[in-house]
């Protein structure tokens, strides 16, 4: 068994859970925000079996698009109150697949 920890944007997050359902791959979604653009986002948690991982990969992959949007630095970062907003790309999915030793459903 494989878990696979899936960090999407939440504009893609609805159409993402909808396609995993179709595909009867049970996730569990939690909300999450991301450090860098301080951007509301969605992670969803999924077990399955090892020769399941391509096609949930699959399905993340064309539900989870990347895009480009206009960002100002952190005030963090020197000189950050004298930046101009760059491009950045963001969304996409940043994905982990772990090994699971065991699962239990209570």
């Amino acid at each position: 068994m494989k878990m696979i920890i899936a960090v999407v944007q939440n504009k893609d997050s609805n159409h993402l859970r909808i396609a995993l359902a179709k595909a009867h791959f049970g996730a569990t979604q939690l909300s999450t925000t991301g450090s860098f653009l301080q951007s509301k986002n969605s992670t969803f948690m999924i077990v399955v079996k090892d020769e399941q991982v391509d096609d949930v990969l699959a399905v993340i992959k064309k539900h989870a698009k990347t895009r480009e949007q206009f960002m100002t630095p952190s005030a963090y970062i020197d000189n950050a109150a004298n930046s101009m907003p760059v491009n950045v790309q963001v969304g996409g999915a940043t994905v982990f697949v772990l090994p699971v030793d065991s699962m239990f459903h209570f």
